[in-house]
């Protein structure tokens, strides 16, 4: 599912014109972005968790030169999906900062 299409469920639901909904689900978002970019973990009982994840400097390739190089420290995003009756054949499922939407739910688990 698209935030286009999320909109269009919300909005169909709600009763609401799209361009409210829009709205109404990007202050969502963004709330979720702010807590994380002030350090907080994001806790949606009965959906999952949001926070961030400290990755290390390590040494990387230049897939071109094959030379190496320095990656440094950054923080990602990371999420851990409560399965539900939605996922009935798996247990929690941790996203990758990639996997934005339910499809994770089908390519990590553990």
């Amino acid at each position: 599912m698209t935030k286009a299409e999320l909109v269009g469920k919300v909005a169909a639901a709600m009763r609401l014109p799209k361009h409210q909904t829009e709205t109404v689900v990007n202050l969502f978002l963004q709330c979720i972005t702010d807590a994380l970019e002030e350090g907080d973990k994001v806790e949606l009982r009965g959906f999952g968790s949001f926070r961030l994840h400290h990755r290390r400097p390590r040494a990387g390739r230049n897939p071109k030169t094959g030379e190496t190089v320095q990656i440094p420290a950054k923080k990602v995003p990371w999420r851990w999906l409560v399965v539900n009756s939605a996922f009935p054949s798996r247990s929690d499922v941790a996203c990758s900062p990639r996997a934005l939407l339910p499809s994770c739910a089908s390519a990590n688990s553990g």
